[in-house]
């Protein structure tokens, strides 16, 4: 028996829907994003309408491949309406690391992937025009919280340069970071170069509509409550509140969301899904706007429980990590302002106007995961805290393996379903590692 049908949740408070209520098109989502209300036939049913979704659907609509997407919510809901909007190549996993534990080869092809994720949001951004993402390729700057990891993060730069000849992460001095973030804590730090800031929500609208311009349909408020292929069916059956979809191929791209609905629930075992928080200052003071992260980057810190921080319309955007709460809670919002002004304490006095939270996508390996779970379905999943590049790509590369084709994904490609090992333990064991590096940060180890 089917799940009656859910009731849409609303969008968090968040500054990225202050600033897209503000724009020129008053914040709409898609022009045809209207709940599925009958049965239908497509080649490629897409379940989720994230980066790694919309993604994917452009790279199929490209090859003339009919689609459909379908979200048990609206647009922008998920963690692609919510994340901080850095755009970077990188990986949870450093390259010398990958070259360590995979060899040379490896890691250059890793290398090349994580580049190319910010080639694919360029690409993007201007093929479809979207000039209120307000895409800006101004680098990210790691800014170290002691000298033991700033020499850490310089061993990596000078590694990436004279093995992988990338050039475009370059160490800066105390006094250049504290100049550039207007923070006197942190002892230098590493500028990579091939990296930006994008609106998150904006990005993803703007996919959305071009899509529905270009004849895909995207369903919103139509949650897959059961996926089901009857035995020698060569299509899969997607049950929904309001009519049933079969395609002959379906990709999954829900990440940290997908025990949302029972269909893609299987897939949240891949993952451990942790809470990221946010806050957004009132517009500053003329003089603080001035003083601080005066080259518009994003900036993220050494310590094992990071934070990063950024400005956006006038505000100081400040997020990081937190074990101990889930979404839509309060807790963790009071721990981000204490850890925000004990780096700026000029904004002691400047209310926070916006905290919000969601969920990023952990993976065990730390490397996102795109494959097969069987041969009629594809996922993608997993960014670890980089998403906007990473899915925007690995969506695309979802669509070609739906359609049997093989594109070079390194590390990145699972051979089925690999859940998380003791998966029922993992919210306790999230906490008590997250209080063990609270403890090494506290102690400067």
């Amino acid at each position: 028996m089917l799940a009656p049908k859910a009731r849409p949740s609303p969008l968090p408070d968040s500054l990225w829907q202050a600033l897209a209520a503000a724009s020129p098109d008053g914040g709409a989502a898609v022009s045809t994003g209207a709940p599925l209300a009958r049965d239908l036939d497509v080649e490629v049913a897409v379940i989720g309408a994230g980066y790694s979704g919309l993604a994917a659907a452009y790279a199929l609509q490209k090859r003339g491949v009919g689609c459909a997407v379908l979200d048990a919510n609206v647009v922008g809901w998920g963690a692609s309406g919510r994340n901080g909007g850095v755009v970077s190549s990188k990986f949870r996993l450093s390259f010398p690391t990958i070259d360590q534990l995979h060899g040379l080869d490896t890691a250059k092809r890793m290398h090349r992937l994580a580049h190319e994720g910010v080639r694919v949001v360029e690409s993007l951004v201007d093929e479809f025009g979207l000039t209120q993402a307000r895409f800006e390729h101004t680098g990210s700057l790691r800014c170290a919280h002691t000298e033991r990891a700033l020499a850490a993060i310089c061993a990596e730069a000078d590694w990436v340069r004279a093995t992988l000849g990338d050039t475009s992460m370059s160490v800066q001095l105390r006094a250049e970071v504290e100049r550039e973030t207007g923070s006197k804590g942190f002892v230098g730090g590493v500028l990579s170069k091939d990296a930006g800031t994008i609106l998150p929500l904006e990005y993803l609208r703007g996919l959305a509509r071009g899509m529905t311009l270009r004849g895909v349909p995207i369903y919103e408020s139509t949650p897959v409550l059961q996926m089901h292929r009857a035995p020698g069916d060569t299509h899969v059956t997607l049950r929904t509140p309001g009519g049933t979809v079969r395609a002959k191929q379906v990709i999954v791209a829900t990440n940290a969301y997908s025990d949302l609905t029972p269909a893609t629930a299987p897939y949240q075992r891949e993952l451990v899904p942790f809470r990221s928080a946010m806050i957004a200052t009132e517009r500053l003071p003329a003089d603080l706007d001035a003083r601080l992260m005066v080259e518009r980057r994003s900036y993220t810190e050494t310590r094992r429980m990071m934070k990063w921080f950024r400005k956006v319309d006038g505000r100081m955007l400040f997020g990081g990590r937190d074990a101990f709460g889930k979404e839509g809670q309060t807790t963790g919002f009071e721990g981000l302002q204490r850890a925000m002004v004990a780096l700026f304490p000029d904004l002691a006095d400047v209310p926070v106007a916006y905290r919000w939270s969601g969920y990023v996508g952990m993976t065990f390996n730390s490397l996102p995961h795109v494959g097969r779970s069987d041969d009629a379905t594809t996922f993608c999943l997993g960014y670890n805290g980089a998403g906007v590049a990473m899915a925007s790509l690995l969506g695309q590369h979802a669509a070609a393996l739906a359609l049997g084709e093989t594109p070079e994904l390194s590390l990145l490609g699972a051979p089925g379903l690999r859940p998380v090992p003791f998966h029922s333990l993992r919210a306790p064991g999230v906490r008590l590692v997250a209080a063990w590096y609270q403890f090494l940060d506290a102690v400067g180890a």
